[in-house]
């Protein structure tokens, strides 16, 4: 009779375990080298958003150009974790600010019209990642719902700071800096409705 410490399964979904994301998935012999890959993907993760950022196509009559920056902060948001992706966003805001030109088009500083949306990306990865560590992410429907709150977070932070950054009223900024973009960001979210669950569909077979 084994007299060893009780261990209870973890519910899991596709052969992996619920609570872990993609990222958990690289495998880390010690926890030394556990440090060395979350640096690694927290540097990565800001690296991703910042080229993104450069795919970047002005919208006449509105100050807000549509980019790829935003599907890369919920990417890494998903992909990474709750802790992790708000580290990847902080990193790639505090370098944007210090200079660092990998904002939209290759801007950089703090002060701008569009910043609440970069303020809201560190929110959204957040968010997503803790909504991927509770299976967010393992279904079609669910990643769906997850990517809907992240976008919805980038927008409840950065309209409002775009109305006041240049004196529109809260509808006209909603009309020009979000309205616009809707489409895209639905499908934005089908790309990552295909992407994330095929990922952990892939990650169960070979588990």
């Amino acid at each position: 009779m084994s007299t060893g410490p009780l261990t209870l399964p973890h519910a899991s979904h596709g052969g992996t375990p619920i609570g872990a994301v993609l990222a958990d998935l690289l495998p880390a012999a010690t926890a030394s080298r556990a440090r060395v890959r979350d640096a690694a993907l927290v540097l990565g993760g800001a690296a991703l958003t910042g080229i993104a950022a450069q795919i970047a196509v002005p919208v006449p009559g509105s100050p807000v150009p549509v980019t790829g920056q935003t599907f890369a902060a919920l990417l890494v948001g998903a992909s990474l974790g709750a802790g992790r992706g708000l580290l990847s966003l902080a990193l790639y805001a505090l370098a944007g600010i210090a200079g660092m030109p990998w904002f939209a088009g290759g801007a950089s500083g703090a002060g701008g019209a569009t910043f609440g949306y970069i303020v809201g990306m560190l929110l959204a990865a957040t968010a997503v990642g803790a909504l991927a560590r509770r299976g967010g992410d393992r279904g079609v429907l669910r990643t769906a719902a997850t990517m809907a709150a992240g976008t919805a977070l980038i927008y409840a932070v950065g309209v409002p700071y775009l109305a006041l950054s240049t004196g529109m009223s809260l509808g006209q900024a909603a009309a020009v800096g979000m309205v616009p973009f809707l489409i895209g960001d639905a499908l934005k979210a089908a790309l990552a409705m295909g992407a994330l669950p095929t990922a952990w569909k892939l990650a169960g077979r070979r588990g």
